[in-house]
């Protein structure tokens, strides 16, 4: 595919997404330089959440480590059953009450999700083994390791473990990279692979995205 008909691809599924409470939390990120993920990449989302509840999953529930929780959990929210609850992590007080009020303007009920304002490392271990559907995060790249050892017993059979931004625009390819953060992606990069059960997939969407899901 050329790069003139992937921009045009791009360009018409984000002309898809004109108003409504997932532009104004976009708009609202944009203004606090929250990192998002694309159009293409949150409808990802979302049909990564409806697929629990169409394959009979006994655990539908997501969790969202991001401070754009308004936008992801948004995308997420769209797809996931009704009754199945969302859990957003993120250390700052105002990412969340920014993300809890385009909840309420989108017609979520306060029930639809909890907030932990807490570093995720510092809580994924709390979690419900096998409890969720899928985990999105969007985490600093040195944290990425750590996060897919704390995040993988979290997920359900056939459930997804998303990591954001995780191949970073592609530096993990170079061999000449040997910053922090380069190494700890490319280690979290090797882990997936070694993952017991696991389905990887890499995207080249947005920085790289990687899907983890746990075979059925």
């Amino acid at each position: 595919m050329s790069n003139s008909a992937f921009s045009s691809l791009n360009e018409y599924i984000t002309g898809k997404q004109q108003e409504g409470p997932l532009i104004d939390a976009r708009a609202d990120a944009s203004e606090y330089s929250l990192p998002t993920p694309s159009v293409a990449v949150g409808e990802l989302l979302g049909t990564l959440a409806a697929a629990g509840a169409t394959s009979g999953a006994a655990a539908t529930g997501a969790v969202a480590m991001t401070p754009a929780a308004g936008v992801v959990g948004l995308h997420i929210l769209a797809g996931l059953p009704d009754k199945a609850p969302l859990t957003c992590i993120d250390p700052e007080a105002d990412h969340q009450a920014r993300a809890k009020a385009a909840f309420r303007d989108a017609g979520f009920g306060g029930s639809r999700a909890r907030f932990l304002p807490s570093r995720p490392l510092d809580v994924l271990g709390r979690l419900a083994t096998g409890a969720y559907h899928l985990v999105y995060a969007d985490v600093d790249p040195v944290d990425l390791p750590a996060v897919v050892e704390a995040a993988w017993p979290l997920l359900s059979p056939g459930g997804t473990l998303v990591l954001a931004g995780s191949l970073l625009d592609g530096t993990v390819t170079d061999p000449t990279r040997k910053d922090r953060a380069t190494l700890a992606a490319r280690e979290a990069d090797e882990l997936v692979d070694g993952l017991e059960g696991a389905v990887v997939t890499r995207l080249p969407l947005d920085s790289g995205v990687t899907l983890v899901t746990r075979r059925v």
